[in-house]
């Protein structure tokens, strides 16, 4: 439980989905989202730039 609706969520989705930020697939009545592979790239690139230096 995520402590929202179903509906509340999709939307979030569509917003994601709306601003480039995730991909979907739909496979029968299922929509599967995962985040877009230039955006997961762009993020690992600026969190190892904020990392401390060990």
């Amino acid at each position: 439980d995520v402590g929202v609706s179903q509906p509340t969520v999709s939307h979030h989705l569509k917003k994601l989905k709306e601003a480039g930020l995730l991909t979907s697939e739909r496979r029968g009545t299922w929509v599967y989202y995962r985040v877009e592979p230039s955006v997961l790239a762009a993020m690992g690139r600026l969190l190892t730039k904020a990392a401390p230096a060990a």
